[in-house]
C-alpha cells in the first residue's frame, strides 16, 4: 500500500486504489488451490505441502531497493513503471537432493515443498515493438550494461547467479494457526 504525504495536513494516508479484494472472494481462491491443485500435489507426491509463504516486510523492502538500485545502475532513466516482479512457482529439491542448498539457508524441512521465487522484471520492446515485462539480471553484462532480454533460446546458458528471492517462511511445517484464511 503506497503512502502519501497530503499537502493539507502533512499526514500519511492510505492510497487504497486496487489493494482491497472481499474476502470471502480470497477464500474461495485459496480453496480452489488447497482443493485442487494442493490436493492433487499432495496425493501424488505422497507430502502434505505447504500452503503458504510468508515474507517479512524487510527483506521485501530490502529486494525492492536492491533491484531499483541494480536496475538504475545501468540506466538511471529507468521509471517505476518499467520495473516489475515476477513470481515463480517453484518447488524444493527433495531431501536426498539437499546437497545443492548448500549455500542457501534453507531447512531440509521444506525439502520437496513448493516456494516462490521472486526475480525482477523490465519492460521493453520485443521484436515487434510490443512492449513486454522482461525477466531482468543486472548480474548478467553483456558489452557493459545488464540485459533483460535473456532468451531460453539453443545455445543460451543461465549467468552463473541471478538476482532473485526466494526464501519466506512457509506454512506448513510452521505453524497454520496464524493464518486467517
Amino acid at each position: 500500500m503506497k503512502t502519501k504525504i497530503t499537502p493539507e495536513d502533512n499526514a500519511l494516508t492510505a492510497a487504497r486504489g486496487t489493494n482491497t479484494i472481499a474476502s470471502d472472494l480470497v477464500q474461495t481462491l485459496i480453496n480452489n488451490y488447497r482443493n485442487n491443485q494442493m490436493n492433487m500435489v499432495n496425493k501424488g507426491l505422497g507430502i502434505i505441502d505447504s500452503n503458504s509463504i510468508w515474507f517479512d516486510l524487510p527483506k521485501l523492502k530490502n529486494f525492492i531497493a536492491a533491484m531499483e538500485d541494480e536496475i538504475r545502475n545501468g540506466n538511471p532513466d529507468v521509471s517505476d513503471e518499467e520495473m516489475g516482479i515476477r513470481f515463480y512457482y517453484a518447488a524444493y529439491p527433495k531431501a536426498e537432493e539437499w546437497d545443492i542448498m548448500a549455500d542457501h539457508p534453507v531447512e531440509k524441512e521444506y525439502a520437496g515443498r513448493h516456494t516462490l521465487v521472486m526475480v525482477p522484471t523490465l519492460k521493453k520492446a520485443d521484436e515487434n515493438g510490443e512492449m513486454l515485462d522482461y525477466d531482468f539480471n543486472p548480474s548478467n553484462e553483456a558489452a557493459g550494461k545488464s540485459m533483460a532480454l535473456f532468451s531460453k533460446s539453443k545455445g543460451s546458458t543461465f549467468p552463473g547467479t541471478t538476482f532473485a528471492e526466494n526464501h519466506g517462511t512457509l506454512a506448513p511445517p510452521s505453524d497454520p494457526k496464524v493464518q486467517s484464511f
